[in-house]
């Protein structure tokens, strides 16, 4: 059933629970902060399939054009062609596995590239079925069911293996995603940004964790979106860290940080992200981990106290 308005804090998807309330959380070696970079793969289609909702303010090319947009679409499609092999190269030059948010229709027509993350060792999350393809209250529920079944089924048949999460396009949910997901035996979601924990999500059947990601340190929204410039995108990153390690000291935090190739990955950007990673795995007590590492040992030590 989809979530019902009402009062306090107005959605039944999770309990609210103030950070200062919680338990102790400890991360593997009592590390301060579980380090997750989420590397974002999506196919942009020529045109928007009729019935099917694309985000109006989807990044990338200058600004939108009539059909076809070929500045649009080849700007994305870069990060298939080159970025993703350079932010690959830095996450392994810094000892961190990628989760790689891959939809079905790059699964499908790009199987070198499911091949290279496979052996990569990286872990591969469902991403819908194509960034032209959002999740949206406009469909039905039986919709939906079919939409994230198709997706998961492409990911299965192209990996050999179920995938454990889950990142919708453009973070996309209806008021029942989060059902839909724990019914299709997804164990952890990433399109809450609510919060610096992992924490469970109220579903009838099944059970799922969300994995929040730092919007504000997303690269799209950050220097695509906001027009933040990259000295301060490297500030930011920097500091963001920073801050969370101080207080993991007290009660783990993760950071899940959320990345696109055909963005991050030009020759004039990776420096940013080589350097910000670099500061991060510096410091004693950092977890480098995939989301299903996380997920897995936060449901095995749950926070104390």
């Amino acid at each position: 059933m989809p979530a019902q308005r009402q009062f306090g804090m107005d959605h039944p998807h999770y309990d609210w629970s103030p950070i200062t309330t919680r338990g102790v959380l400890r991360w593997p070696d009592n590390a301060r902060v579980a380090l997750c970079v989420i590397v974002n793969l999506e196919h942009m289609e020529w045109s928007t399939p009729e019935g099917s909702f694309q985000s109006r303010s989807l990044a990338g090319g200058s600004v939108a054009r009539p059909f076809p947009d070929y500045a649009r679409l080849s700007h994305r499609e870069y990060g298939h062609r080159v970025g993703i092999f350079r932010v690959l190269d830095v996450l392994e030059k810094h000892g961190i596995k990628a989760t790689v948010a891959l939809d079905a229709m790059t699964a499908a027509n790009y199987p070198y590239l499911v091949r290279h993350l496979l052996g990569r060792g990286c872990e591969i999350i469902g991403h819908g079925v194509s960034v032209s393809r959002m999740i949206n209250s406009g469909m039905s529920q039986e919709q939906e069911r079919e939409y994230i079944s198709e997706s998961l089924k492409a990911l299965t048949t192209a990996t050999g293996s179920a995938p454990q999460g889950w990142l919708g396009p453009e973070y996309g949910e209806s008021a029942r995603t989060p059902q839909l997901l724990a019914e299709a035996g997804i164990s952890y979601v990433c399109d809450w940004a609510n919060d610096e924990q992992p924490y469970p999500l109220n579903v009838p059947e099944g059970e799922i964790l969300a994995l929040p990601i730092m919007l504000e340190l997303d690269d799209v929204n950050a220097m695509a979106d906001r027009k933040v410039d990259m000295d301060r995108y490297s500030l930011m990153l920097k500091e963001g860290f920073d801050a969370m390690y101080e207080d993991g000291a007290a009660n783990g935090r993760v950071m899940v940080l959320h990345v696109h190739p055909w963005l991050i990955g030009q020759p004039f950007r990776i420096g940013v992200l080589d350097e910000a990673l670099g500061h991060m795995v510096r410091r004693q007590g950092v977890w480098a981990a995939t989301g299903g590492e996380i997920a897995g040992w936060y449901r095995r030590n749950p926070p104390v106290g």
